[in-house]
């Protein structure tokens, strides 16, 4: 827990499809040690519920959200033991909220997975909910921003949406999973992604094999 001086991440689920990459980043980030505050927009609703049945109430987020990291990409239920104590959860409607002021304390935000709306309303600056508004709060005021984009194939606007967020200092990662750490299993490739998510907010983790140049060597078991 915190000593009074609780300097969080942001975490912003949108609603894209991709639950499972934002469960995954959230237990990194609790298992690191590090605070979290959690935006869950309106359409990330939807899809929780479509990917895994379960429904996200904000007078009931702490069970719900529980019940959702628990979860392993395959669907079993109580895959993981994840502590919450240090989880704050704001609604995606409350634009009065904390987080919406850039005098709130926050080490950066991480929006995953993020939609090509949320790409777009971040770029264009719209704030159109808590999440937008959070997004643009963390670059103006020069904190790490990291998108992962979960959306296939891309347009032009929102290649171009996806430039501007570059531009502005945030990291644009596509939620790609790569295969050469050895993956066998639908958990390896989510946590990839989610890896490298975190290693662009420089927190440290251990969710993937780090290549090390030597070819093959996922291949023989340790």
């Amino acid at each position: 827990m915190n000593d009074g001086k609780r300097t969080p991440w942001i975490v912003g689920v949108s609603g894209a499809s991709g639950t499972p990459y934002a469960a995954a980043v959230l237990r990194g980030l609790l298992a690191a040690g590090e605070s979290v505050d959690l935006v869950v927009s309106r359409a990330s609703r939807l899809t929780l519920l479509d990917e895994t049945g379960i429904s996200f109430r904000d007078a009931h987020w702490r069970e719900d959200l529980a019940a959702w990291l628990a979860r392993g990409a395959d669907g079993k239920p109580d895959t993981f033991d994840v502590d919450l104590d240090d989880v704050r959860y704001w609604p995606a409607g409350d634009l009065g909220a904390g987080p919406s002021s850039g005098s709130y304390p926050a080490k950066g935000m991480l929006v995953v997975p993020a939609s090509t709306a949320a790409v777009a309303g971040v770029a264009l600056g719209l704030s159109k909910d808590l999440l937008q508004r959070v997004a643009s709060v963390t670059l103006k005021e020069r904190r790490p921003l990291v998108v992962a984009v979960r959306e296939t194939p891309l347009n032009g606007q929102t290649l171009k949406h996806m430039v501007a967020l570059d531009e502005a200092g945030a990291v644009v990662l596509p939620a790609s999973p790569a295969f050469y750490a050895g993956a066998t299993h639908i958990q390896d490739l989510v946590d990839f992604v989610a890896g490298r998510v975190l290693d662009a907010a420089k927190v440290p983790h251990w969710l993937y094999r780090r290549w090390e140049g030597e070819l093959g060597a996922a291949l023989r078991s340790d």
